[in-house]
């Protein structure tokens, strides 16, 4: 099972949950990278947030997600109908 759950950051993480309470509220992209530069909160590189990095941000937290979920995946054994024939050359 997959044990290292947390990887982000305490603030890698307040900033995702911003980004994603203002994704939920109706706000697209553009206009969360504005609030963002406007409150003065910069991206892990230092640089000023764009549309495309805060859908990154969204993106990238949802295929980790996915991932886990995956690797956590239970199987059920599933056994196949293997027959043995003999042919004579």
């Amino acid at each position: 099972m997959y044990q290292q759950l947390e990887k982000y950051t305490p603030q890698q993480r307040e900033i995702f949950n911003k980004i994603q309470s203002l994704h939920n509220s109706g706000l697209g992209y553009k206009k969360i990278s504005h609030y963002l530069n406007d409150k003065g909160i910069l991206t892990n590189k230092g640089k000023k947030w764009g549309g495309n990095n805060v859908y990154s941000v969204l993106k990238r937290h949802k295929e980790r997600e996915d991932r886990i979920e995956y690797m956590n995946k239970q199987y059920e054994p599933e056994w196949g109908k293997m027959e043995v024939k003999w042919e004579k050359n």
